[in-house]
């Protein structure tokens, strides 16, 4: 069965003679020792599938009666601690949890809000709100609701909802009418109409929303990115922006993420941590690619 979450363009594969119940008991082992062994979790870790290291995790439970996430956290610390537990996550859920994580305590971090929903697909989406619900007893719907609002809520809402259409089919006369409603909404009225803004970048695919944008370009003489920039603000300018750029190359969007996360003072692990685990199955290959064309030096020397 294809998982939704498993992409062509992804850094890591199934692992060739996988056996969960030896990579269960080397885990335990490297836990139950005196101190920890990092090495052999990194090296069982991140060279496991996804789907392998549910596996590991189901045979960890089987075997010694603990959840393995349980007894990671137990046992290890800081950033590290957080990534492996990371990596024994499933991915929905493992998605539900940090959009939680971004709307809890204090102040919302809106670009975890952004990014998450800008680059899920429809089915992904709805996996992940499934999961939420399971998790916290709560619809995403509902906090999302609690903790923003005007148009950035709305259009958080709409794509929460899983909704954008998937095909990869793309229609020049809608792409043709999509452009002109945008613009009537935008350069060319006095005042904005948000609500054709969050219903077409929210719902038509990204092939789609690619044609819309050059047609948009013909009508206007201008790019979707200047007219946003000069009609709309704020966080809902900031996601109207994200979803364009993903449209456009959804790897080069995760890949200036990264940047800034990597560049300045301090290192922005949350968010390091959240693009290498969620995307390393689906297209860091191509986010990888799309650093090294842009900032000139490649992740891996950023990372290290």
């Amino acid at each position: 069965m294809a998982s939704i979450w498993v992409g062509s363009r992804g850094t890591i594969r199934d692992y060739p003679g996988f056996s969960p119940s030896v990579d269960a008991e080397a885990i335990h082992k490297a836990i139950r020792g005196l101190g920890t062994d990092e090495k052999t979790l990194i090296s069982i870790l991140t060279e496991r599938s996804k789907a392998q290291r549910q596996l590991i995790a189901k045979e960890y439970q089987a075997a010694y009666g603990k959840e393995l996430k349980d007894d990671l956290k137990g046992d290890l610390s800081g950033h590290f601690k957080h990534l492996m537990v990371a990596l024994v996550t499933p991915p929905a859920v493992f998605d539900a949890k940090q959009l939680k994580k971004s709307m809890k305590g204090a102040g919302t971090n809106e670009d975890a809000l952004i990014e998450i929903l800008t680059t899920r697909t429809s089915r992904q989406m709805k996996e992940i709100s499934q999961a939420y619900y399971t998790v916290y007893k709560k619809s995403l719907g509902d906090d999302i609701s609690s903790e923003t609002s005007g148009d950035f809520r709305k259009a958080l809402l709409t794509l929460a909802d899983g909704r954008r259409d998937e095909s990869l089919k793309v229609d020049e006369h809608l792409a043709k009418k999509d452009a002109q409603i945008l613009y009537d909404a935008g350069e060319n009225k006095w005042g904005t109409d948000e609500d054709k803004f969050t219903e077409i970048l929210c719902l038509r695919s990204f092939p789609q929303l690619k044609l819309t944008f050059d047609e948009y370009r013909n009508i206007s003489q201008k790019d979707i990115e200047d007219s946003i920039k000069g009609e709309l603000s704020g966080h809902f300018e900031d996601l109207l922006l994200a979803i364009v750029h993903c449209a456009r190359n959804t790897p080069a969007f995760l890949a200036e993420r990264l940047h800034r996360a990597l560049k300045g003072a301090g290192t922005d692990e949350f968010t390091l941590n959240r693009i290498m685990v969620s995307r390393s199955e689906t297209d860091l290959l191509d986010i990888r690619a799309e650093f090294k064309k842009h900032y000139g030096y490649s992740l891996y020397s950023a990372i290290k």
